[in-house]
């Protein structure tokens, strides 16, 4: 590709000192898309491996390139049994945010984390900023079902597409882990040649 050219500027957030919902890191963030600035939503990560998934908005410098992040705050809290582990473990994770069209609402796929294994779950917010009930702006809607196969597994269409009679409908898309399906690394082998 021609006229391309890569530049790294460096490392945009780092754990904040003194910050204990941050205390084993930030990372995987999920920008919305799209938006009016550009914010981030990472994972924050507690003393236990407990994460919350935080949200950021990126400072840019004179040049317009990315030089920091503000913190907002906390987008998404566990507060379902299954974003919350029994041993103090669990939590949300790995944010995927777009703003749905039909819905004129934001919706976040994350991994929940529990004793009962990680779930791809869904939250909503109208804003990315107000919350119902609640100092956090995304509110958890549903865990859609199955174990997933790794983290950041799931991530939601932005439009209605037409499903198989033509009807407009929401879409993910999602590698699911179905039960009955072992979870196996397979080796790879050489394929044949003639």
């Amino acid at each position: 590709m021609d006229g391309f050219e890569l530049q790294r500027l460096g490392m945009l957030m780092e754990p904040q000192p003194g910050n204990l919902h941050e205390a084993e890191g930030v990372l995987n963030p999920g920008p919305p898309w799209p938006g009016r600035a550009l914010y981030l939503f990472p994972r924050m990560v507690a003393s236990g491996n407990y994460s919350r998934i935080g949200i950021a908005r990126v400072q840019f410098n004179e040049a317009g390139d990315p030089e920091g992040v503000e913190r907002l705050g906390i987008a998404l809290e566990p507060e379902t049994d299954y974003e919350c582990g029994i041993d103090g473990r669990g939590g949300c994770e790995d944010p995927r945010v777009t703003f749905i069209e039909p819905l004129q609402r934001y919706l976040m796929t994350y991994t929940a984390r529990s004793s009962r294994g990680p779930r791809i779950a869904a939250a909503c917010s109208t804003d990315l900023f107000t919350g119902s009930g609640s100092a956090c702006p995304f509110r958890a809607i549903s865990r859609l079902g199955c174990q997933q196969r790794g983290r950041q597994g799931c991530l939601p269409i932005p439009a209605a597409i037409p499903n198989p009679s033509g009807h407009p409908e929401l879409a993910l898309l999602h590698r699911p882990l179905f039960p009955g399906v072992l979870r196996r690394r397979r080796r790879a082998e050489p394929h044949p040649t003639r």
